[in-house]
């Protein structure tokens, strides 16, 4: 007899016969494909509207803002007082105040100019909305110089 006996082929051929799964047969087993939802156009655009109107936090950097208020008193005291004047110094605490009265004001601007450009039967806010809003809030409000 020889040395692995009877048996030994036996075993050979059930191992040869086992089916080992493929990697995508378990891949597909584990995880099923989903299927990419499309959303329609303005969905998005109503998100962001809700998120922004839950809000509170600003909306504008607060460095960039910072930079740009002291780049326009800078060129006003330059202006005004040329005899060796040095720039102004801002507190944080006067640079919020600065922003948050100005995106107040842009905001207030914004609604104005969308309900023109309503009233004027389209949905997209054009320049001549917010002129139109800056010219019927008057020489104060609108900050104009007419």
């Amino acid at each position: 007899m020889s040395r692995g006996g009877p048996n030994s082929t036996k075993t050979r051929q059930s191992l040869s016969r086992k089916i080992i799964p493929s990697k995508t047969n378990v891949r597909e087993s584990i995880a099923p494909e989903k299927k990419h939802r499309r959303v329609r156009p303005g969905v998005k655009a109503l998100r962001e509207i809700r998120q922004y109107q839950k809000s509170t936090e600003l909306l504008i950097r607060k460095l960039p803002f910072a930079r740009v208020v002291r780049e326009v008193t800078d060129n006003f005291v330059s202006a005004e007082f040329t005899s060796g004047s040095t720039g102004m110094r801002w507190s944080s605490s006067a640079l919020a105040a600065i922003q948050e009265a100005a995106e107040a004001f842009l905001v207030h601007l914004f609604e104005d100019a969308n309900l023109c450009a309503i009233h004027a039967k389209r949905v997209t806010v054009m320049q001549k909305d917010i002129q139109l809003a800056r010219r019927i809030r008057g020489p104060y409000a609108g900050l104009s110089l007419f």
